[in-house]
C-alpha cells in the first residue's frame, strides 16, 4: 500500500499565461481539484514538494493549508523534455471510494530459464486496477523466480494484495522465457519509433489550457 503524503496547498485567484509563468519561476505549480459534485478550485502548491511525491509513484495524497482534502492525483501535465511539471489535476476521493487506476508492473528475480538459452521478454508493462483508494499500491511486482524455459506468466498469475482487481483479461501475457526472436531491420527500426507517454501533455497543450 502507498504511503499517504501530504500535500501544502494555496487557493489560486488569478489565472493566466504570465501568471501561471510567474508562479512556475517562483517554484510553485498551478493545479485544479474537482469532484463529488463539488465545484472545481483553482490552487498552487510547491513544485518540489509535488515532484517528490509524483516521482516516488503516490497517487493517493491528503491536501492541507487553505483546503483540506484527501485527493487522487488524475493528471499530471509535464513540459516538453518531461522534468518539469506544468500543471496537475487532483480528484476529490474519500479512504475507502473505489478507484480504477493503471500501475506499472515490476519483475523481480532471475529467471531459471535464461540458464537454458532463453531470453527473458517483458510484454505487459502496466496493468489497471480497481481497490480503494487508501489501498492503491505503487507498482505490482511480477516474481520472475520460477519461470522456466517455454515458460509464460499471465495476469491470472500476478499475486494482487488484498482488496486490488485486476481490470485486465487473465489471460494477457505479463512475461515470457523463450529462445531470442530474430526481427528484420524494417521491424527493429519500427519497433525504436518513441511512444507517446499516456498522461502527459506537451508544454504548449498545457499552456493553451491555462
Amino acid at each position: 500500500m502507498a504511503k499517504v503524503q501530504t500535500l501544502t496547498v494555496k487557493l489560486r485567484d488569478s489565472y493566466g499565461k504570465r501568471r501561471n509563468k510567474r508562479l512556475r519561476d517562483g517554484g510553485s505549480v498551478p493545479a485544479v481539484i474537482y469532484g463529488h459534485k463539488q465545484a472545481a478550485q483553482s490552487l498552487t502548491l510547491s513544485a518540489d514538494e509535488l515532484s517528490a511525491v509524483v516521482r516516488h509513484g503516490n497517487r493517493f495524497v491528503e491536501l492541507s493549508g487553505d483546503i483540506a482534502e484527501k485527493a487522487f492525483i488524475k493528471e499530471v501535465q509535464w513540459n516538453t523534455w518531461g522534468n518539469r511539471i506544468l500543471h496537475v489535476d487532483f480528484a476529490r476521493v474519500s479512504e475507502h471510494e473505489k478507484i480504477r487506476v493503471t500501475v506499472p508492473l515490476e519483475l523481480r528475480g532471475e529467471a531459471p530459464g535464461t540458464k537454458e538459452g532463453g531470453v527473458v521478454k517483458h510484454v505487459l508493462h502496466q496493468i489497471e486496477l480497481e481497490c480503494e483508494a487508501a489501498s492503491l499500491p505503487e507498482h505490482i511486482v511480477v516474481n520472475i523466480n520460477h519461470l522456466a524455459f517455454n515458460q509464460t506468466f499471465h495476469v491470472s498469475d500476478i499475486e494482487l494484495p488484498s482488496g486490488v482487481v485486476s481490470l485486465v483479461d487473465s489471460s494477457a501475457v505479463v512475461v515470457t522465457c523463450a529462445l531470442p526472436v530474430e526481427v528484420s531491420e524494417e521491424e527493429a527500426a519500427a519497433d525504436g519509433a518513441e511512444p507517446e507517454v499516456i498522461g502527459r501533455k506537451k508544454s504548449d497543450e498545457a499552456e493553451a489550457q491555462e
